[in-house]
């Protein structure tokens, strides 16, 4: 029996990682870092000239771990630690010019309007579907079927929709115009 060089087991261990689709992932630690460095100071231009001393190093070992650690836990346990941003809130503006604030839930999202009026968007893992909740009241706006389609509540009929351009098109005449309203 012929035994393997370290060489070849090194290149053998180097692809198990690199070609398990691992690595393709949502970067978070990388994208901490950047975000960081980017907003360090009020000046882009000291952002920049820093940011050329560090990324070399910094950004590397951040893309390092990402890539053979977080992305890998990432890709068997389907969520990535650092990416997380469970409880943290953004102010958003609506197209009504005014800003809402949206906090990240565990299952789906907070939606506090200026007005201080609370709508909470839920994500049901054993149905795959997505409901709102306004004033105590629960419903479900859609769900993904196993076909690839969405079953959604338009105007209080549910309807199945494809995920194309031509399906949001058939969404947006069923609701003449706005999607999902509660009634």
């Amino acid at each position: 029996m012929k035994k393997i060089s370290l060489k070849v087991a090194a290149c053998l261990l180097a692809g198990t990682f690199l070609f398990s689709s691992c690595f393709v992932g949502q970067y978070g630690l990388w994208n901490k870092y950047i975000n960081w460095q980017n907003h360090m100071t009020s000046s882009k231009f000291v952002n920049a000239i820093v940011g050329f001393f560090l990324v070399p190093i910094v950004g590397g070992i951040c893309q390092f771990v990402d890539i053979l650690v977080l992305n890998t836990i990432e890709f068997w346990s389907g969520s990535n630690p650092m990416a997380s941003n469970i409880g943290k809130t953004q102010q958003v503006m609506g197209k009504d010019g005014r800003y809402y604030a949206v906090t990240t839930l565990k299952n789906g999202y907070e939606v506090k309007a200026p007005t201080g009026e609370i709508t909470y968007f839920i994500h049901d893992d054993a149905t795959d579907s997505w409901s709102v909740e306004q004033n105590g009241v629960k419903k479900e706006i859609f769900r993904f079927n196993a076909d690839g389609t969405i079953q959604a509540n338009v105007n209080g009929e549910t309807k199945n929709f494809t995920l194309n351009e031509a399906g949001v098109y058939e969404a947006r005449m069923a609701a003449n115009g706005t999607f999902f309203a509660m009634n």
